[in-house]
């Protein structure tokens, strides 16, 4: 008899931990996107700089500002440049964009991801 609650409960926490785990700031799809594709869903063609590793980066310049976008294989990529990162940016899960707080706020309509510092 006890066999269906503890199922019941098991369930509901991973549904939990499901909804909980997702990047609440995260529009759907920008996961696995390249630089190219995400300047073209801000209205961009990127000046593309060579980066060592995983890691690649396009300059825009839009009526929003001028910012520079960032792409990484993985998470661990993406946190290690997050922990150096000096001023404020916004980040996905595989991405982050670097600019002023202003222009991060206009991009992240179109992009989603969490605005870093986050402001208390």
């Amino acid at each position: 008899m006890t066999t269906f609650p503890r199922l019941a409960s098991i369930v509901l926490l991973a549904g939990l931990v499901a909804a909980c785990s997702s990047g609440g700031g995260h529009l759907p799809g920008t996961a696995g996107l390249t630089v190219e594709q995400l300047s073209a869903r801000v209205g961009c063609a990127p000046r593309l700089q060579a980066e060592p590793g995983d890691v690649r980066t396009g300059h825009c310049r839009t009526p929003d500002g001028a910012f520079s976008i960032r792409t990484f294989a993985s998470r661990t990529g993406r946190d290690a440049w997050m922990a150096a990162a000096t001023g404020p940016h916004l980040a996905g899960d595989l991405w982050t964009v670097l600019s002023r707080r202003d222009v991060l706020g206009l991009l992240q309509e179109r992009l989603g991801g969490d605005l870093y510092p986050h402001e208390g």
